[in-house]
Parts: structure tokens; sequence; C-alpha cells
């Protein structure tokens, strides 16, 4: 992010005719006046205009998405009946007449109001498509990668077992990512609609029932650029702690402290990596039904649970609960919920109370400070019993009656932001009452911008069946490129099954170590954990967590730089080749840079076809190297996820310990892909202690730095920036350098050394204090 400064070029302060509008400049804000209202056009960025309908008297509500952002240098000229609103990466014309806006980078026209707000009843908004353009966005929905063609309801709602079509899930987002390379945000929360040229083919309409008059139009070069601009206006995600990286115990649900404790064992017994447990709703009562809201310990099924986090946290396993908002009558809080006006009211002014599948219920209102009082007093106890994390589930809410009032407005008006409003509350209070900690939010539904509060979706209760998997690929591309870099699935599916399908499962889980979280979780019927299943099964599935483990350094790398950018763990072929024949592709992905991925989503596969970009790639198992720009099949079996490395990639690993408390990367493993086709290349491995806060702006971090020049021979430097408390004051490097060529000598700092060679890799050891070195091959 450039440093932004307020510099406005004025050809009118204030000025009125009669056949347009009255309009000036508001500081950097350009204000039109017509129709009763007023059209208000703020910089966001260099490349990001705000456009907002204040109503007279009417009162704008605040947005939720929005960041406060730095001045921006903007200049206000007139051509004819145009007024042209510039800023250094984009402008908008304005129609003097219509109060039409157009919006252009350069002289591409990226999109342009053909209904704006003036003149509009309700909260409607409409745009014209250009010929052939494609869309991608919404949010959660099982569509395609190109939504263009669709009318979507913008109303989080529970989409139990989905498979392979789902046009209305737990996560929906006002905003699209056009083949135009723009991103446009509809900044309203209430339930509405969008309207992708389904109506009419040439139209784009937003509509919703009440709140906010605005949207933004960000614009970029690139396709990565949309998202690292739009994380940068709706906030970043923070780094999260090192072992939200592991891998988790999870199921519907453990029913004692005696099971918990029993899987934990087992995973210890197995040598398989585990840092959490999760337990589900049986943390707090018998049964699944009438117990929700008492947000304590049921000590009948978990008699000591203090001690219970204690031990587990000796074996590196944080303990993470689940927490509903929605408190039942017949719990053992609705009372004193009840008392503290913690709960949402009817029309009447009295809690309101309806009925869902878990029984008669009221819900906590997040929007009220009464409400999140009540609600985090909860949490704070919790917290200092030793809890790592917390789940929320049912957050859309799952049932949220139109009749409900909340302390900022009504369930019609907020229902969208009502996940993000409690994912804020966790987070701020966490920060306020752990300032040590950094947390751990998992979350089924949000609004935009809600990845600033640490929230971490998952793609909800997907059928834990072939065609629940098919989807999952083009559900975490699509919701990475609108900011949840952290979206995820429940590895081996959640709902239904009536029998345990090894391939399926090991297909699922397979894909789960390329994708942020590791959580296999399903009703439990079928084990979700590998280690209630046969030693075969342990050992295929151990294998692969161990990479996951074992690649830490690169994962842990790639969370860091969306801490900073934005963008995404997993990035579509698109993201990554700004090649718009790339916008449908939801079969492969790119985990950070180095890695391409292909799932293998069915059943009984023998070949796996990747479209492979432009240059070189290499089979990360066989080593195989292959041309890019083509169609590839390789053949697969059941053992095998298809994964391919890009020429030129650094890959830092460290052998794989139990848990991410025995982090250490004393022992470094660096892996670089050479080819004589890339002449330059880079790479970093980023670490801190794992769970400090803002541990990079505070300095306490360092950054392990490589670059590669290849020409006559190979040459790899060395370096790094940075020092944090209890880092390895040096390191045991070896480097591992795939398919280096005829080598006769290696010298380190100009002096020989010993390598070990083989048929495709060049392997040397030495300690590295993290000075500057040179290796050179001849």
């Amino acid at each position: 992010m450039k440093l932004r400064y307020l510099s406005l070029s004025l050809s009118v302060l204030l000025a009125s005719c009669a056949s347009g509008p009255a309009y000036h400049l508001d500081g950097n804000r350009l204000v039109l006046d017509k129709n009763g209202g007023q059209l208000v056009l703020t910089p966001l960025d260099e490349d990001a205009i705000q456009a907002e309908f204040l109503k007279a008297g009417a009162v704008q509500p605040a947005s939720r998405a929005l960041v406060p952002q730095q001045a921006v240098k903007a200049e206000l000229t007139e051509r004819g009946n145009t007024l042209v609103y510039s800023l250094p990466g984009m402008r908008a014309e304005i129609d003097k007449t219509s109060l039409a806006v157009s919006y252009y980078r350069g002289e591409q026209l990226l999109l342009a109001e053909s209904s704006g707000f003036l003149g509009q009843e309700g909260v409607n908004l409409g745009f014209t498509l250009q010929q052939g353009e494609k869309l991608m966005g919404g949010g959660e929905r099982v569509l395609g990668m190109d939504r263009r063609g669709h009318k979507l309801p913008l109303y989080n709602k529970a989409s139990y077992g989905y498979t392979t079509e789902a046009a209305q899930m737990y996560y929906s987002l006002p905003l699209v990512i056009s083949s135009q390379k723009y991103l446009l945000l509809f900044d309203n929360t209430a339930s509405g609609e969008m309207d992708l040229g389904a109506s009419q083919g040439d139209q784009m309409t937003f509509s919703a029932v009440g709140g906010r008059r605005a949207y933004v139009v960000v614009a970029s070069d690139h396709f990565a650029g949309l998202t690292e601009e739009y994380t940068q206006l709706t906030g970043h995600q923070p780094l999260p702690p090192r072992w939200a990286l592991g891998n988790f115990a999870s199921r519907f649900g453990y029913h004692s402290e005696a099971e918990a404790r029993d899987v934990v064992k087992r995973f210890k017994d197995a040598g398989i990596p585990l840092d959490a447990i999760v337990l589900d709703l049986y943390w707090f009562g018998k049964d699944v039904k009438g117990h929700m809201g008492n947000l304590a310990w049921d000590k009948a099924a978990f008699p000591n649970p203090e001690q219970m986090i204690s031990d587990f946290k000796k074996d590196g396993v944080k303990t993470v609960l689940i927490t509903e908002p929605f408190i039942l009558t017949t719990s053992s809080r609705w009372d004193e919920a009840v008392k503290a006006g913690a709960i949402a009211l009817d029309a009447s002014g009295e809690p309101a109370t309806y009925d869902f599948f878990f029984g008669n219920t009221g819900l906590v209102d997040v929007f009220s400070p009464k409400g999140r009082d009540w609600f985090w007093d909860k949490y704070q106890g919790l917290l200092d019993q030793g809890v790592a994390g917390f789940w929320g589930d049912l957050g859309e809410p799952e049932v949220h009656p139109s009749n409900l009032v909340h302390g900022e407005g009504s369930s019609d008006e907020l229902h969208n932001a009502y996940g993000h409003r409690w994912a804020q509350l966790v987070y701020d209070g966490i920060g306020q009452h752990r300032p040590d900690m950094r947390p751990f939010i998992l979350m089924r539904s949000g609004y935009a911008g809600s990845q600033r509060f640490g929230m971490m979706p998952w793609t909800g209760d997907v059928s834990r069946s072939w065609g629940g998997l098919k989807p999952q690929v083009e559900l975490a591309l699509q919701m990475g490129a609108q900011g949840l870099g952290y979206i995820h699935s429940d590895l081996g599916g959640f709902a239904g099954g009536d029998k345990f399908d090894p391939e399926l499962y090991l297909r699922w889980l397979q894909y789960g170590v390329f994708q942020p979280v590791f959580r296999p979780h399903a009703q439990e019927d079928i084990a979700p954990e590998p280690v209630y299943h046969d030693a075969a099964i342990q050992k295929q599935v151990g294998d692969y967590i161990k990479l996951r483990y074992s690649l830490l350094p690169y994962n842990y790398s790639l969370a860091f730089e969306n801490s900073l950018t934005g963008k995404p763990l997993m990035r579509s072929m698109l993201m990554q080749s700004d090649d718009v024949k790339d916008f449908d592709n939801h079969h492969s992905y790119f985990w950070g840079d180095a890695f391409l991925v292909t799932p293998v989503t069915e059943p009984g596969a023998k070949t796996v076809t990747t479209q492979l970009p432009e240059g070189t790639w290499f089979d990360f198992w066989t080593g195989e190297r292959i041309e890019g720009g083509r169609s590839y099949s390789r053949a697969t079996s059941v053992d095998t996820l298809p994964v391919l490395v890009k020429a030129g990639s650094f890959v830092p690993r460290v052998a794989p310990s139990q848990s991410t408390d025995s982090y250490s990367s004393k022992e470094l493993t660096l892996h670089y892909w050479a080819d004589p086709s890339v002449t330059q290349a880079q790479g970093q491995m980023y670490e801190d202690d794992g769970h400090t806060p803002d541990a990079y702006a505070k300095g306490q971090y360092q950054k392990l730095l490589f670059s590669a020049q290849q020409q006559a021979g190979l040459s790899i430097q060395l370096a790094s920036q940075g020092r944090y408390p209890g880092m390895p004051q040096s390191r045991r490097l070896t480097l591992v350098i795939h398919h280096p060529g005829a080598v006769k000598a290696a010298l380190l700092d100009g002096k020989p050394q010993h390598f070990a060679r083989d048929a495709d890799t060049l392997t040397l050891t030495f300690d590295w204090d993290g000075a500057p070195r040179t290796l050179d091959l001849q």
C-alpha cells in the first residue's frame, strides 16, 4: 500500500446548472444534490471508489464492511455534460442530467450504472453487463465459477447435506468479481437478492429490504490485485496461531471426558500428529435437544474439565469448544439471559421466543451492549479454564424470524451481519482479556470483512459422498477470492453416509493436506478420525498428515502473506495466470505459488487431467519434468494425490512433530526445483514464535530469504532479516536441489563442499546462522 495523501485539484468548488445537479467537494468527497437526496462519491484508495445515496431525512447506516483508509489524491473536471472524478487508478464519469455513473480504468470501461440509487424506491441498484462478461462471487454457492445467469438470494441460510448444486448457502456475500477486472461490493447487510443477468441477460441488479444504500468499485490490472485491494479496504485476516495449521480431532460429537481422552490417546499411540480437539454440543448437555444455551460443562459427562484441558495441553493438544447463539427456554441460562437483557426482543419489547430443531429458544442479541456483555462473560470464563479456541455454530442465524428486534435494527436488516458481529465480539474480547493470545474463531456465516476478526469459515454440513467432495475446490476458490482465505471443508464429509467408503475418505483427506484447516469432522455413525479405522487407513492418512506437518514452514509463510496482502492460501488458476481462459477452472488450484494441486473427486479414477499453465513443472512424487501450456494426464492410485511443483520454487520443510508445540526449524530442509528455463527465482520463509499477536508489527519475527540464478551454472543465495525471542541461533540446513544438471563442484562462499547426488537431486548440509551465504554449483 502506497502512502496516501489528500490533494484535490478542483475545476469547480460549487456549481449548479439548470440541466444538472448542484455539486461540491466536501474534503475529498464529491457530493451531488438531486431528487431529494445526495449522491456521494468517496475515494477509498487509488483504485477504489465508494458510491452512497444519502436520502433526505433518512439515516445512512454505517458500513460494517469497510475499515478506515488514508486520504487519496483525486481530481474533478468537467467535460460537457459529464463530471469526471479521477483517482490515480480509476475514474468515475457522472452524467449531470441523470447522475448515472460509469467507471473506467484507463480507456477501459469497467461497468456502468443502468439504474442508480437516485429516484429509486427502496434499496435497488442496477448495472449493465458487457457482452461475454463473466462473474464470480456471491459468497458460498455451488453453481460453477461463472455465476452469470443466476438469481441469488442474499440471505445466509443453512444448506444441510448439499452436493453438486446449491444456490443459497451458509455464507452469502453481496459482491462480484468480473472478468473485466473489477470487484463490486453492494455494501448492505439486509435480506436481499442479486440478479446476475438471470431476468435480463445484460443487467446485473441488487436489492435489499432496507439498510445501507452504498456500493464500492475496485479496479486492478490483475485478478489477484482485486482480492488484495478488497481485503485492504475490508481488513486483513490476522495471522492465526501456528497450531491452527495442524491436525484436529473433531466429530459430532464426543459425549464424555472419557471419549475425548480416548481419541487424544489414540493419536498419540499411533504417532499421528494432533494439535487440537473440538468438542461439539455434548460438552454442555447429554442430549442433542433441550440443553443449548447452558454454556457450562455437563459435570456428569465431563467431571473435571479443567484437568482434562490441562492434560491435553501437556500433550500439545488445544481444546476448542462449540458455542451457539441460541438460548433455549429449557436451558439453565434462560432466566439469567432474560434478566441480563441479552435476548433479542419481539415487537412488543419482550424477549422473543420461537421453536426450532433444538427446542424453544431465544437468540442472543449480539447487536446490543447487554447481549454482548452477557455472551462475552461466558467466553471469558471458558478462556480462564484454558480453552484455546471457539467454534461459533448456527450463526446465519439458522432460524431468524423477521419480527425480531435487535439493538441496531430489525432482523431482516441485520441478518447477514449476525455472524460478523458475533465474531467481532469474540475477537475483541480475546484481545482485551488475553492480549498475549492469537484468537482461533471457527464460524460458518459472516459478512464482507469478517476475515479481519480472525474468522475461519467452513463450507457447512456437506454430504458425506463423492457429490459432496466435488464442489469443495469451487467453494474454496470463490471464498478465497472474496477475502476468506481460511475457508475449508469438513474433511471426509459431514452428513449421512450409510457405510464407510475408504476411497472417498482417503481422497478427501489427501485434498485436506493442501487446504487451510485440516479438520476431519462428521456425524458419529462413521468415525471421521483415522485412529478409529484399520492399520492401513491409519498409515495412509498418517503419512499425509505428517506431510502437512513437514510443510509447516511453507504453510505458515503462506498464512503470513495472507495477513499482509489478503492473498488466499488456495489460489485459482485465474488468480495466478491472469488469463480469462482460466476463469472457469475449479478442478485444479495453486497452494501458494509452488504447488499445483488437482484433487481426485471421482471414484475409481485411474487418470487425472490437469490444464497446465505455461512454464516447467515437476511431479512432486516422481520428479518427472513436464512442459506446461497444455493438458496433462497422469496415472493415479488411491495412494497418491496429483501434485505438481513449479520450476523455480523454494519449499522449506522440517521433520514432522507430534504437535506444533514441538515445532522447530533448527533442523531445516530447503528444497529448490531448478530448471534452465528459470534464470531468476526468489522465495522466503517467515517465522515467529507462533503465538504472539501482531508479532510482525512488533518486530518479533525472522524472514529467511532465498534467491537463485541459473545461466552457465546455478547460484543460490541465502540471507535473513529480523530476530524473535526463542528463535534458533543457528540452523542445520539441508539444501536439496532437484534437477541440478551436471555438477562437478559445489562451492559455499567459495569453499568446496561435499555433496550427495542421485539421479534427480543434489543434497548438501551445513550450519547456517542467518548470515548471507552463496552456493555455486559448477
